[in-house]
């Protein structure tokens, strides 16, 4: 009995050695495309979960594996084994998916449903009649009109470079050929009842695994080699942006100027600039380029650019975005800018503004919150667009707030914009505070607003202009 039982222990050692290898590869697969989290490692996963299926099911064919599992699992066996034998297709078809492109994915999208649907009814099938081969031929038929798909497709240069991803043609290739031959073998032997060993088929997956892993790691280290080349210019671009922004306060007389810019992502489309003519008259741009991203980072370099040109007028807000809605409209193609211009004159003590789109400019003076609106259309909109211009005194005690839309629209679990009530309370209630720190108090009243953990939607600029 003892020499019986070691019998069959080596005859079944090779599956079980065999199965052991691809179910440990298969989680290995798994992990790393948990821990990666990438759209690109897909392919890991679906590897992994091919690899596992078959080492799981060359392990519970082993009846030396079975006979030291739990009774219920020894129960269920006949369920697994078919289970994995349908759910190898649809499977194994996710894996070419990943490396599919044009109509090749719609033809392996197909293969999928038709896989799925075999599955779920073969197991159902077994689950109420016990027949686990009732729709294997049908599955097998699948696979096999799918295997010739695919290897004229390997084999051809020219197709396999319009319909798959594939860094490497000649290591898909050679795996795929003997997988199909290891197949054909098998085939042809069940059909002339010929014996067959099982460490070959277990080999010829092994290599179609093979390749299949060093083409998905090649299609890994060619995006990890992308995203380093993004980072860099990512890098670039935040220098570039950083140094087109103004790198202190301006010191200016009977004025105190502070800034505050909170870009949503790295690279942003808000823009400020402070334009100060001579100690007593000083320009304050504020603006939002429509969009995130480098897109609308471009978009406001080109701002800075453009202002150069308007200098001579920076006395005059109304010519001021006249002339960058010039220069823009020329320039930009999907982009819009919201802008706002204050122009302060503290010698003869009057401020001239004027907007474009933008979030009105607050004033407050004596304990009174005012909202002043001087907007014409969005720059980039129509070339000879005007701009309302509004003139108004200033004296000692004011306090002056550009900002933009990312002030304002941010919004709370009942889904209520932040809006101009509560920046109305804020100002109220740090109206003795320096422009520095009263910025920085608007920016946590901002977070507070919101649900913890929210992440910021919008970038969010303000200069905060005291009259002293």
């Amino acid at each position: 009995m003892q020499d019986q039982l070691l019998a069959t222990l080596r005859e079944q050692l090779v599956a079980i050695i065999s199965g052991t290898i691809f179910v440990f590869m298969g989680f290995a697969s798994c992990l790393f495309a948990a821990i990666r989290r990438r759209s690109g490692v897909r392919i890991f996963l679906w590897l992994g979960v091919w690899s596992a299926l078959y080492g799981a099911r060359l392990l519970i064919e082993s009846s030396s594996v079975a006979a030291a599992l739990p009774h219920w699992i020894q129960i269920a066996i006949p369920f697994l084994r078919t289970s994995l034998t349908y759910l190898l297709l649809p499977v194994i078809a996710l894996v070419w998916f990943e490396l599919s492109v044009g109509i090749m994915k719609l033809f392996i999208q197909v293969v999928i449903a038709i896989g799925l649907i075999i599955a779920v009814a073969g197991i159902g099938f077994f689950g109420a009649t016990g027949s686990a081969s009732k729709l294997i031929l049908y599955s097998n038929v699948v696979a096999a009109a799918a295997l010739v798909v695919l290897l004229v497709v390997v084999a051809v240069p020219g197709l396999s470079r319009k319909l798959l991803i594939l860094p490497n043609r000649a290591v898909v290739a050679a795996g795929t050929l003997i997988f199909a031959i290891e197949a054909l073998y098998y085939t042809l032997s069940f059909v002339f009842h010929y014996q067959t060993w099982r460490i070959t088929g277990s080999l010829g997956l092994a290599v179609l695994l093979f390749s299949f892993g060093y083409v998905a790691v090649q299609i890994a280290l060619t995006s990890e080699r992308r995203l380093v080349s993004i980072e860099n210019e990512l890098s670039i671009a935040r220098e570039m942006q950083a140094s087109i922004l103004p790198s202190d306060n301006p010191e200016l007389k009977n004025l105190r100027v502070a800034a505050l810019y909170r870009p949503m992502t790295d690279i942003a489309g808000d823009f400020y600039d402070f334009i100060p003519v001579d100690p007593n008259r000083t320009g304050f741009l504020v603006a939002d380029v429509t969009g995130h991203g480098i897109p609308a980072a471009l978009v406001s370099s080109m701002i800075k650019v453009a202002m150069q040109s308007v200098l001579p007028s920076a006395h005059d807000p109304q010519e001021v975005l006249r002339e960058l809605n010039r220069i823009l409209c020329v320039q930009l193609r999907t982009r819009l800018v919201s802008a706002a211009y204050l122009w302060l004159d503290t010698e003869n003590r009057i401020a001239l503004y004027s907007a474009a789109g933008h979030p009105p400019l607050v004033l407050w003076r004596a304990g009174q919150f005012e909202r002043i609106e001087s907007n014409g259309l969005l720059l980039g909109v129509f070339p000879d667009a005007d701009y309302p211009l509004h003139k108004m005194p200033i004296q000692s005690g004011d306090r002056l707030l550009l900002y933009t839309d990312g002030v304002s629209e941010p919004e709370n679990a009942n889904r209520d914009a932040f809006g101009d009530h509560k920046l109305e309370q804020v100002v109220r209630d740090n109206q003795s505070r320096p422009p520095a720190e009263f910025l920085n108090q608007i920016l946590s009243a901002i977070h507070n607003w919101q649900p913890p953990s929210t992440p910021q939607h919008d970038d969010i600029t303000m200069v905060a202009i005291d009259v002293v």
